[in-house]
C-alpha cells in the first residue's frame, strides 16, 4: 500500500486548505483513511479518520472546522480545512488501517505535506 498526499501550503488565518491523500497498491484491503499531523517539537496526532462503512471520527479541537471524506472507491481520501489557525501549522500526514476502528495508527503512511496558517 502506497500513500501519496498532497495539498498543503501556506494560508492566512482564517483561510481554508484541501488535503488529498490517494492510495495505491492492496487498496482494497484497507478499512479506514485518516489524517495526522506533527507540529514542531510535539508529538504526531490524530486529526481525523474515515472508514469504509462511513464512520468518521476528528479530534476536539478541529470539530467543526475540519471534514474529511473519501471517494466511493475508498482509494482518495480529503481533508477539507476551513477556518485555520496558527496552532494548526504542522507536518500533515495521511495514514491508512486494514482495521477500521483501531486505537493505534495503522501500518501505512504519505509522505506528509506541509501545512503553515501564518499572516
Amino acid at each position: 500500500v502506497q500513500l501519496q498526499a498532497s495539498g498543503g501550503g501556506l494560508v492566512q488565518p482564517g483561510g481554508s486548505l484541501r488535503l488529498s491523500c490517494e492510495v495505491s497498491g492492496s487498496e482494497f484491503a484497507i478499512n479506514a483513511l485518516g489524517w495526522y499531523r506533527q507540529a514542531p517539537g510535539q508529538a504526531r496526532e490524530l486529526v481525523a479518520v474515515a472508514t469504509r462503512d462511513g464512520a468518521t471520527k476528528y479530534a476536539d479541537s478541529v470539530k467543526g472546522r475540519f471534514t474529511i471524506s473519501g471517494d466511493n472507491a475508498f482509494k482518495t481520501v480529503y481533508l477539507h480545512m476551513s477556518r485555520l489557525k496558527s496552532e494548526d501549522t504542522g507536518m500533515y500526514y495521511c495514514n491508512a488501517d486494514h482495521y477500521a476502528y483501531s486505537s493505534v495508527p495503522g501500518d501505512y503512511w504519505g509522505q506528509g505535506t506541509q501545512v503553515t496558517v501564518s499572516s
